[in-house]
Order: structure tokens, then C-alpha cells, then sequence
């Protein structure tokens, strides 16, 4: 959907599974494919090999930031602790002012409700503030995900006035 209409994609660099699946999507539509791989997963020969671009970095911290830094959006399809890790450092970055772009969870058949019920829950137990629900948006499927960043609300680092509850 995105390579599609244009936009390129950073992602986590692997080959296989998700990761494979999306950036060979992407690929095959004609998109610009950015991999962010740590050196430790290009030894094990994990990274795919025909990205528009492959950037090797030392650890997954690294990863991480790289992946931030080069988006102008966090889209979080259905994955493991991995995935998980990422979603909510981007969450967090973007509750302390730091990561200001659009935050969009693809909720396949629900995946992410668990999660966004916890949140929820981190809200009514006063440890996040109400606000913070707008940090991210939910679509059911790929195809909303355009519509979805179109209509993110802006975020400022002014979100630190209320980033301590």
C-alpha cells in the first residue's frame, strides 16, 4: 500500500517471516525498501538481500533509533517481542516529546487489542493522562493505514507539559 503511493519503508532489515513478506511487498510494487540491520543478524545472514538500501549498525538500541529517525511514521503490524519493544519505545519517545510523527497499529484480527486495553488501563490507574490515548491510531486493516496517517492528530514536544502524571 505505501510503496504504492510512493513512500518508502524502514524496517528491521530481516528477510524471513513478517519482515521478508513486507519488504518483498513492497519491492514487488515498486517501493524503496530501507533495511536497519545489526551487524549480528548480516553474520547470521538474516537481512534480506535485495533492499534499495541496507544500513548495518552495531546493536538493536542502534536499530531502533536508526528506524525513528529515518520515518516519518511508526506502523506496527502484528509481531513478537520484537516488535512489541518498538512499538513502545516509539510510544514512550513519543509521550516525552521526542518522537513527534504518526504512531499506527494494523490490529489484525485484533492482535493489538490486549494492548491497547492495557494502555487504557495505565490511563485509569493515573499512570498515563488521557491525552496520551491520541499518541497512536488503530486501523483493522493495511489499507486504512494512508487514511490513518493523514488524519493523526499533530503531536508537539509540548505533550512534556503533561508527559509526568
Amino acid at each position: 500500500m505505501l510503496a504504492s503511493a510512493g513512500i518508502a519503508i524502514v524496517y528491521g532489515g530481516g528477510a524471513v517471516g513478517s519482515m521478508g513478506a513486507l519488504a518483498d511487498g513492497a519491492l514487488a510494487a515498486g517501493g524503496r525498501v530501507i533495511g536497519i540491520l545489526p551487524r549480528f543478524m548480516a553474520d547470521l545472514e538474516w537481512g534480506h538481500p535485495r533492499l534499495s538500501e541496507l544500513e548495518l549498525v552495531e546493536d538493536m538500541r542502534t536499530r531502533k533509533h536508526r528506524m525513528l529517525a529515518l520515518s516519518q511514521a511508526a506502523i506496527a503490524l502484528p509481531g513478537g517481542s520484537g516488535t512489541l519493544e518498538e512499538l513502545l519505545e516509539a510510544i514512550t519517545l513519543k509521550r516525552l516529546g521526542l518522537y513527534l510523527n504518526p504512531i499506527v497499529l494494523v490490529n489484525t484480527r485484533g492482535f493489538f487489542d490486549p494492548l491497547v486495553t492495557l494502555l487504557r488501563h495505565a490511563v485509569d490507574e493515573h499512570f498515563m493522562d488521557t491525552r496520551h490515548l491520541t499518541m497512536w491510531q488503530t486501523v483493522a486493516t493495511p489499507e486504512e493505514v494512508p487514511a490513518a496517517l493523514a488524519a493523526a492528530p499533530r503531536w508537539s514536544a509540548d505533550s512534556r507539559s503533561f508527559a509526568a502524571v
